[in-house]
């Protein structure tokens, strides 16, 4: 992706920096060539002769947001079958490439896929990458992979019909070994697996049932780690979540039901966490809407009440957390993804600026990029949101796009009031 060239100063607005310091008032941002090189207090900005001015308005400046779990390849759907048995993949491509645009001019910068159908998000990052099409930042995960009986593999046998262009079902740690091979000849970045069950799939399993062996497990993570790739996993089980520390996985998905043992795990090897609790969140509150059956409208409350203890009790233990709602779906549609905020704020309890970390260098560390983003620190990328309105006072704002003046993305604005044709 190009970065922009020359200086640009942001000025007018308060500094939110993204690492959880107090907002700065009167605050200059300051890029050189697509990278922030000053962020501070106007009062003790250097000089830009000639540099191109954008006025804050007053408003916000902070990090582009990351979004740290999002499908793209899902187009609003109820039912994961309508991906992989209706449309055909060049469909899905193009819904993606949409969905990415929309991801950009909701102020998110970057976005970690948390799988992918057909490994679209392969060549979705590479087109993005290129400046083909606008979107965010990307990492891949492509095709998901799943024990035999669990969540992903819901269509009995009867019907001979299989969700191959989504998961890879496994059955042993031969079969699961060969699935990460060949996500490793895709170009993927990191392995998705569930090693357990959910609440959106109560007749096969719940959120409480283990999909993947330990065994299973142990041999994706020693052959993604072999191959230098990283691995994660949907775990709402506490003992999927144990499995799946004890495995060596680079990252945990939910992390619902986590007792004290995981948590310890999870700070031991400092092992980032996405809780996706706004999908849990819309579950209960639209799922009569989409047809959802008590049963499941039900576990979904579980989750979400558990899932929120779960991210408090990491955040007082300084553990990592990612803001994703697991968006794509009908009750969480793209282009809703800031709701997450707030309810975090509203509802799970975080603080606004705490809320604003996890949802730009949590997701930069989720990604394994914090060296170069979810902060406005001199050295990184210059991907910075400008927001018309004080979100320490009102984080909402971050979900209206008319209240975006500007999304920058290497130095070049690319949505917002404010953005130019030029790229």
């Amino acid at each position: 992706m190009k970065t922009a060239t020359g200086i640009t100063r942001v000025h007018n607005g308060q500094l939110i920096d993204g690492t959880g310091a107090a907002p700065v008032r009167d605050a200059v941002v300051i890029v050189t060539d697509g990278y922030v090189t000053y962020a501070g207090r106007s009062a003790d900005a250097p000089l830009t002769p000639g540099a191109q001015v954008v006025d804050a308005g007053g408003g916000t400046i902070m990090p582009g947001l990351i979004e740290a779990h999002i499908h793209l390849t899902y187009f609003n759907v109820t039912e994961l079958q309508d991906l992989d048995i209706k449309y055909p993949v060049e469909y899905v491509t193009l819904q993606a490439a949409v969905n990415a645009k929309t991801a950009l001019e909701c102020g998110y910068t970057s976005a970690r896929s948390g799988g992918c159908l057909h490994n679209i998000d392969v060549w979705m990052k590479k087109a993005i990458e290129e400046d083909l099409i606008p979107g965010p930042r990307l990492t891949a995960s492509g095709r998901e992979i799943c024990g035999a009986g669990g969540l992903m593999d819901w269509n009995p046998d009867y019907r001979r019909i299989g969700m191959e262009g989504i998961v890879f079902i496994v059955n042993g740690p031969d079969e699961a070994r060969a699935a990460v091979r060949k996500l490793v000849k895709d170009g993927i970045e990191w392995v998705k697996t569930y090693p357990t069950g959910d609440a959106a799939s109560p007749d096969i399993n719940d959120h409480h049932t283990l999909s993947m062996t330990f065994d299973e497990m142990h041999a994706v993570v020693e052959t993604a780690h072999n191959h230098g790739l990283k691995v994660t996993g949907h775990c709402r089980a506490t003992e999927g979540i144990r499995n799946a520390l004890r495995a060596g996985y680079d990252a945990i998905e939910h992390g619902t039901f986590m007792d004290d043992e995981c948590l310890e795990l999870l700070l031991k090897r400092n092992v980032p966490m996405c809780p996706g609790l706004g999908f849990e969140l819309f579950s209960v509150e639209r799922g009569k809407e989409f047809g959802l059956s008590q049963q499941v409208i039900d576990g979904h409350q579980e989750t979400l009440e558990a899932g929120s203890e779960s991210c408090r009790k990491v955040l007082a233990a300084g553990g990592t957390i990612g803001l994703g709602g697991d968006y794509g779906f009908g009750w969480t549609p793209h282009g809703t993804y800031a709701q997450e905020l707030t309810f975090f704020v509203n509802d799970v309890g975080f603080s606004v600026l705490d809320t604003i970390r996890c949802a730009t260098l949590g997701g930069a560390k989720m990604m394994g990029r914090e060296h170069e983003l979810g902060t406005l620190e001199s050295g990184k990328l210059a991907d910075v949101l400008i927001v018309d309105g004080d979100v320490t006072k009102d984080i909402s704002i971050l979900e209206n796009r008319n209240k975006l003046l500007a999304v920058m993305q290497g130095g070049f604005i690319k949505a917002g009031k404010l953005a130019v044709c030029e790229r």
